[in-house]
């Protein structure tokens, strides 16, 4: 066994598996700069490590990742405007090109709510198992900004531009079974299966072929990827315009203060 001591995560390694679990629990595992941090440095430490088969991402307590942590954005908000689009290719970014580009699958396990930045994460993930209590969210417009972490480039091509639509310009939460029947998901099991599921899962990767995993990793994804840097690029844009426009500090601020929004007319 493999392990390393984080402050926002938890990570081990035990027979070529590793195992990412978000764990900041008391705030829905939202992500925030101590967590990106430790998400690279475990990173690190999978890259160098040949012995890693798989990757298990999940969530500790009762949510996978609420997302982005706003109450760290506005305490940033407070001393002027933020340009989110160097904060997505400084922090986001690289972390979700790294895990599409590892040559070992990553499967997300997901218990709870898998929110904004937090569930385009899970769902890029190479295969995406959800508990049956899981639920998925893009609430983006709802804080007054556009989808990112590859959101408008993944969602489409999941669920179709239609669903793609509701569920972001809504905002609203799309259950773990309908994940299951859209094909969001590759499978739904019963809350006190999933981590079991997840382990048998990658163990049976761990078993596999290394060489012949990856390959079949790259091909899939690169047949999917041809434009996917394009897309984040117009993401990381459009994103920085949002983060200097006035609705994003006042949904920040409506967040902070328990109380509905109120956006310019």
């Amino acid at each position: 066994m493999a392990d390393a001591v984080f402050s926002a995560i938890e990570f081990g390694i035990e027979q070529g598996v590793a195992r990412i679990t978000l764990s900041r629990p008391d705030k829905l595992n939202a992500f925030d700069g101590s967590m990106q941090a430790d998400l690279r440095a475990a990173l690190d430490i999978v890259e160098a490590d040949a012995s890693v088969r798989a990757v298990i991402l999940t969530g500790a307590g009762r949510a996978f990742s609420a997302g982005q942590d706003l109450a760290e954005r506005r305490a940033a908000l407070a001393e002027g405007d933020l340009d989110l689009g160097a904060l997505l290719e400084e922090n986001y970014h690289p972390f979700i090109r790294r895990l599409a580009a590892l040559p070992v699958p990553v499967i997300a396990a997901v218990n709870g709510i898998a929110a904004g930045a937090a569930a385009a994460i899970a769902l890029g993930c190479d295969i995406t198992i959800a508990a049956r209590s899981a639920s998925f969210q893009f609430p983006f417009v709802k804080v007054a900004l556009a989808p990112d972490a590859g959101t408008s480039w993944l969602l489409p091509r999941l669920i179709g531009r239609q669903r793609a639509m509701a569920a972001v310009l809504t905002g609203g939460r799309i259950d773990a079974a309908t994940a299951a029947d859209w094909g969001l998901v590759a499978q739904m099991v019963d809350d006190a299966e999933l981590l079991a599921t997840a382990d048998k899962m990658a163990r049976g990767f761990a078993t596999g072929s290394r060489g012949a995993i990856a390959a079949a990793k790259a091909l899939l994804r690169g047949a999917l990827e041809l434009d996917f840097d394009a897309g984040l690029d117009a993401e990381r844009d459009t994103q920085a315009r949002r983060g200097r426009d006035p609705d994003y500090r006042e949904a920040i601020a409506a967040f902070a203060e328990k109380r509905a929004p109120e956006f310019a007319r």
